[in-house]
């Protein structure tokens, strides 16, 4: 049984109207991945991943990436409580 975990991530570089929130939601449903992306006022896009932490690793793997008209600069990691969790809104979720 893999544990499950959630992980905060700040995207950077060119990820705002290149579809990465799209794409992310995608990727995030395909690897059953729950959690929300946002557009930040600075640019940034925030991901939200909580699920299995094979799947969510392969998520943020992926968010170094993105999709094919994002050019992304960094991708800052940080691990979150479940608690928190419940307190966000979920824009996407698998089940």
């Amino acid at each position: 049984m893999t544990a499950i975990v959630a992980r905060r991530c700040f995207v950077s570089g060119r990820v705002q109207g290149v579809y990465y929130r799209a794409s992310t939601r995608q990727k995030a449903v395909e690897l059953g991945v729950n959690g929300h992306a946002r557009n930040l006022e600075d640019g940034r896009v925030e991901v939200i991943a909580v699920g299995e932490s094979t799947a969510v690793e392969t998520l943020i793997q992926w968010l170094y990436v993105g999709p094919p008209a994002a050019k992304v600069t960094t991708v800052d990691v940080q691990e979150i409580s479940p608690e928190e969790i419940e307190k966000m809104p979920v824009a996407f979720a698998t089940r």
